[in-house]
């Protein structure tokens, strides 16, 4: 009867990273895969090291980037009763703590910073071509893409349509925020126990440097989608948005006061110009516009 072979247990942390519709993988050398298969970024936990500590170091030697480390993870165990490893055959079990992670949205191109590693490549993949077989991978990698689901964020916010003759006030989205370059009512977050119509004070002095009435509310707005937040995670987004009608005084220079912020400018805007295209602003604007516009029995 043979004689059993030594365990061994590797405990390791990795990152699946997803932006847009692209997956950050890294090239395994051929000593540790012999098809140098595509593998999540991550690996080994030092003993005593915290899982999502060793993961961002990992992330950092393995792919040049700094990535933020989600709470939650998943765990997956592969046995592997006769492994070649360390100069020798063990009875060995992997446990892989697979974390959701992002990187910003202008991080650099990655690229291998360690040296004679297990890592040779690191490279953004779509991910259909992992789906699909075309790009060889591990199992973790398939495994982890199903069992994947966008973070869930659900955001209140709260806007003011503010009206004089046939202009309606318009703030600019920065680089900082979500879809920049497009115009959109004033206004912004609610913060958690904040009054609306309080928060809604606060926000018009921030982005457009006028104090505000703010009247009735107008509509309640939503959207939900998919995307790539700003801070480059991955998320199932729901926004629920309270329109307020509200006014300012008639000889107000509106002029943007916060700084590194999420507004760029702000400005009277004709309101033919937001229907006819001719100037980009999101729905939120055109859903109040048409909310203020009266029935025609």
């Amino acid at each position: 009867m043979p004689k059993p072979l030594p365990k061994l247990q590797r405990v390791a942390a990795y990152a699946l990273v997803l932006r847009d519709e692209q997956i950050l993988l890294t090239r395994l050398a051929s000593r540790i895969s012999a098809d140098e298969k595509w593998h999540l970024p991550g690996g080994g936990v030092d003993h005593g090291e915290n899982p999502r500590d060793a993961l961002v170091r990992e992330i950092r030697e393995e792919t040049g980037l700094d990535a933020e480390v989600g709470d939650t993870a998943r765990v997956y165990s592969a046995h592997l009763p006769s492994m070649w490893r360390k100069g020798r055959r063990w009875d060995y079990q992997a446990l892989r703590i697979v974390y959701d992670a992002w990187v910003p949205v202008d991080a650099p191109e990655p690229r291998v910073v360690e040296v004679d590693g297990s890592t040779v490549d690191v490279a953004w993949h779509p991910v259909a071509d992992v789906l699909s077989g075309a790009l060889p991978v591990t199992d973790v990698v398939t495994d982890a893409l199903a069992d994947h689901r966008p973070f869930q964020l659900q955001r209140i916010a709260i806007y003011a349509l503010v009206r004089r003759d046939d202009q309606v006030l318009l703030t600019r989205i920065s680089s900082r925020g979500a879809r920049p370059g497009s115009w959109t009512l004033p206004g912004g977050g609610l913060d958690h126990g904040e009054p609306p119509r309080e928060a809604l004070v606060r926000e018009v002095r921030e982005e457009c440097g006028v104090d505000c009435e703010v009247g009735d509310l107008l509509e309640v707005h939503d959207v939900h989608f998919d995307g790539t937040a700003p801070s480059g995670r991955l998320e199932d987004f729901h926004g629920v948005h309270l329109v307020f009608h509200a006014t300012v005084a008639a000889d107000v220079v509106p002029r943007v006061v916060e700084t590194d912020g999420t507004t760029d400018a702000v400005a009277w805007v004709p309101v033919a110009d937001v229907e006819s295209g001719r100037v980009e602003a999101l729905d939120v604007v055109r859903a109040a516009l048409a909310a203020d516009t009266p029935s025609v029995d």
